[in-house]
């Protein structure tokens, strides 16, 4: 299994980072997991929008989603439109993105397949499981395993009993760290900090540990050292470009692919 990170900053994107965006892929297959803002051009960077074979939404804000449309555009509206593209969401989390056309415009594009967080299912070569972890707006936590690998992804989520399972014995647990040391109050509920993020790592009993969605202009040498501090195994922070095969994490020692 290999993840390629096309965008980890939470919120907005900046001018040197979108937003949440991965490209997973095994044998062959091209799982695109969270097309947020600004993700497209880094996809289309190394191939065509129509060799993605599905797309995985953890949830409906649009720092994880916007870039959808423009996908669907770029596939429904070229010359030779490739098959409907498979999306998997949960239940009516792409509703406003999806009504940014009018129906009829998109519709051959895209085969919309609803879940509730918590249902297990597969897409392509990976088997998914599901968790409902706190946020503003339902969020999937998600598992992607092969018979290679393991691939744990908080979305976005608050504090939770929930994630130690989800990312047991993966071998990469890519977790949301918006904050350094501390959430604002009224946030704590529904956002991680990078020292929580390690933490739940080191309970997992994860390979490693890969910090994503960091609030825009955060110092991902920040996160890296509050992580650190309770976590001592292969770490980094989400950075575009970053490719990293899971099979081969465990034998990785410090900083993953130099993020940081």
């Amino acid at each position: 299994m290999r993840l390629t990170v096309l965008g980890g900053c939470g919120a907005w994107p900046t001018a040197d980072q979108a937003c949440s965006g991965y490209l997973v892929e095994h044998e062959g297959f091209r799982l695109l997991v969270d097309p947020g803002y600004a993700t497209l051009p880094r996809l289309l960077a190394s191939g065509t929008a129509d060799a993605v074979d599905a797309v995985l939404v953890s949830h409906g804000h649009p720092d994880h989603c916007a870039d959808l449309n423009p996908l669907l555009r770029a596939r429904g509206l070229s010359d030779t439109p490739p098959p409907a593209l498979p999306v998997h969401a949960p239940h009516g989390a792409l509703d406003a993105v999806l009504a940014l056309d009018k129906p009829s415009m998109l519709r051959a594009a895209y085969r919309l397949c609803e879940f509730r967080p918590g249902d297990e299912f597969e897409i392509g070569p990976f088997a998914v499981d599901t968790w409902l972890l706190p946020h503003f707006v339902p969020n999937a936590g998600l598992r992607l395993t092969t018979p290679d690998a393991v691939l744990a992804y908080t979305g976005d989520t608050g504090p939770s009993p929930d994630i130690p399972d989800l990312a047991r014995g993966a071998d990469l647990l890519l977790s949301e760290a918006t904050y350094v040391h501390q959430v604002p109050t009224a946030d704590a509920p529904y956002l991680l900090t990078a020292r929580l993020a390690g933490q739940y790592a080191a309970q997992a009993g994860a390979a490693a540990l890969l910090l994503t969605h960091l609030w825009p202009g955060t110092d991902p040498h920040a996160a890296h050292e509050a992580a650190a501090r309770v976590w001592q195994g292969p770490l980094g922070a989400a950075a575009p470009g970053l490719v990293l095969d899971l099979t081969a994490l465990g034998g990785h020692c410090g900083v993953l692919g130099g993020s940081v």
